[in-house]
């Protein structure tokens, strides 16, 4: 099949309508469900790491369930944080480092994360996929979330060419218009888990299988 040039606006719009009928991406789902602070996204994003969307919603909502804001958390004992994310994978480290960051939170800045890159990654347990990821969600504010979907996709597609998933946000930030920055992780988790996944991709059914280069792809579906 002959390719045609690229057009990210027409991938968008077209990764629009295939990915309605799945579940949105963890963080997305929670703030369509009122868990919309920079810090409550900041958890359930440290929830979400090395572990399945299936696991991180209901564990981020029973989490939730008992303390929302880092003064609430902070009431909680590091025995209880633990039980409540246990199904998470890591839960022992990451009980100790949500605990870290709600005392912190509480005690420097009053209560309430600020929405700035830096303080976000000044947390341990934090780096940049989850740092942007609060602030296009949160906050608002465009950056680009790249994780293991965002990364093979768009590599497969030949709209970026990068090694790693920091190198793909790089190559991102150099290329894709902003207006598509933080839709652009929102739409590919599900393309990527239902779709482009990570072996046999479902070349047949890709809406934008005409523009795609295929690149690395030696079997697929």
């Amino acid at each position: 099949m002959e390719k045609q040039p690229f057009d990210i606006s027409v991938a968008v719009r077209r990764i629009r309508t295939a990915v309605e009928p799945w579940p949105k991406a963890a963080l997305f789902q929670l703030a369509e469900e009122g868990f919309t602070t920079a810090f409550e996204q900041l958890v359930a994003c440290i929830i979400s790491i090395r572990t399945f969307d299936e696991t991180t919603l209901p564990v981020s909502r029973k989490l939730f369930e008992r303390a929302r804001t880092p003064a609430a958390m902070c009431e909680l004992s590091y025995e209880e944080l633990d039980a409540l994310i246990g199904a998470s994978t890591f839960h022992e480290r990451k009980a100790s480092q949500i605990l870290a960051i709600a005392q912190r939170v509480r005690d420097e800045f009053g209560g309430e994360l600020p929405c700035d890159r830096e303080v976000l990654l000044s947390f341990a347990g934090v780096g940049p996929k989850c740092a942007n990821l609060v602030l296009g969600i949160a906050c608002g504010e465009p950056f680009i979330s790249v994780d293991v979907h965002v990364h093979r996709v768009t590599g497969r597609w030949g709209y970026v060419k990068a090694s790693t998933p920091e190198k793909s946000l790089l190559a991102l930030e150099a290329q894709l218009p902003r207006p598509y920055w933080i839709e652009i992780n929102r739409l590919l988790v599900p393309f990527g888990n239902h779709i482009c996944t990570g072996s046999r991709p479902h070349c047949s059914t890709c809406p934008v299988l005409d523009m795609c280069q295929q690149v690395g792809v030696e079997a697929h579906r």
